[in-house]
């Protein structure tokens, strides 16, 4: 399984800060050591142009990003110090995306070993998100022609609000999300479709809810593409999460996720999201949960039929 990876998806943050960063050159070394992947399925993103970016967000924010102009207040609603690493990082990780989503298009799946930064809306960063990276991969797609209709699946506990804001009002999109009720962001925004949890959900009751509506949200959309963001933190002891999934729990989320997309012939393009556990070697472990269900799955699907006759994807957004 192909997946999107550059060292420059970790850059320093400063001592104490909650966001963790290393769990992206945590999670690709897990993945090589247990053999889910190899390093000739390591493929190196190059950063988003702007005008890519330009396509969701506004060109004040990106002149704000690219110029270090961003308020005191704007770094603090985005709960990251600006640096010229975070903007190229964040360039980065978009571009990552893209590679992934037109690589899924070839292969049936691929990856981005980042991404799944749902919280950026058109004209602003929050809660540790800069760019909306999935959603310039799908508006880049859009301007390519290469897809029309396209599913998100968003699994992080927090709601997807900076995604559901950017396609509220378009039908190409349907955009799923399912997140703690009482969690962040307090203001939510209206996804296509919204399913709000309680705190201290466990396994039986949240994996049943996502199996019944999983099959109708796959039918109704009439997606040509699936992205699905990832996120872990609907684990037990997440440090911004309150549910209670164990291991267990998370492990078949992703396999029942997965196999639904791919059992429906649809392309899949996984980014992380979220993921705050007591260490980041946990975070990474929890991480690597999808990759396993998606390499497994792969294996299961066997060579695709686009892969036989279709050039590979550019690397270039």
């Amino acid at each position: 399984m192909k997946c999107c990876y550059h060292p420059g998806y970790a850059v320093p943050l400063g001592p104490g800060h909650p966001f963790p960063m290393s769990k992206y050159p945590l999670l690709k070394d897990l993945l090589l050591a247990e053999g889910v992947i190899d390093e000739g399925d390591l493929i190196e993103p190059v950063p988003i142009d702007l005008e890519a970016a330009a396509r969701i967000h506004s060109e004040e924010y990106l002149a704000k990003l690219s110029g270090a102009a961003l308020s005191a207040a704007e770094i603090r609603r985005l709960g990251l110090p600006w640096s010229e690493a975070l903007w190229l990082r964040s360039r980065l990780a978009a571009g990552g995306t893209l590679l992934a989503a037109r690589t899924a298009l070839v292969e049936g799946i691929a990856a981005n070993l980042a991404g799944g930064t749902h919280h950026a809306f058109a004209d602003h960063g929050e809660g540790f998100c800069v760019l909306n990276d999935v959603a310039i991969a799908i508006a880049q797609l859009w301007a390519e022609s290469l897809v029309d209709r396209v599913l998100v699946i968003d699994l992080d506990v927090h709601q997807g609000n900076g995604t559901a804001a950017i396609f509220a009002d378009d039908e190409r999109v349907f955009t799923f999300s399912m997140h703690g009720a009482k969690n962040y962001p307090a203001r939510k925004m209206h996804s296509t479709l919204d399913v709000e949890l309680s705190d201290g959900i466990g396994d039986a009751e949240y994996l049943g809810i996502l199996a019944a509506r999983l099959p109708d949200v796959l039918a109704t959309a009439r997606a040509e593409l699936v992205f699905y963001v990832a996120g872990v933190d609907v684990a037990a002891g997440d440090r911004y999460g309150k549910l209670g999934l164990t291991d267990e729990g998370v492990r078949a989320r992703e396999d029942l996720v997965v196999a639904a997309v791919r059992d429906r012939g649809l392309p899949l393009c996984i980014a992380l999201a979220g993921g705050y556990a007591p260490t980041r070697e946990r975070t990474a472990a929890l991480h690597g949960h999808v990759f396993r269900a998606a390499a497994a799955q792969e294996r299961r699907d066997g060579p695709s039929p686009l892969s036989l006759r279709r050039p590979a994807p550019p690397s270039s957004p």
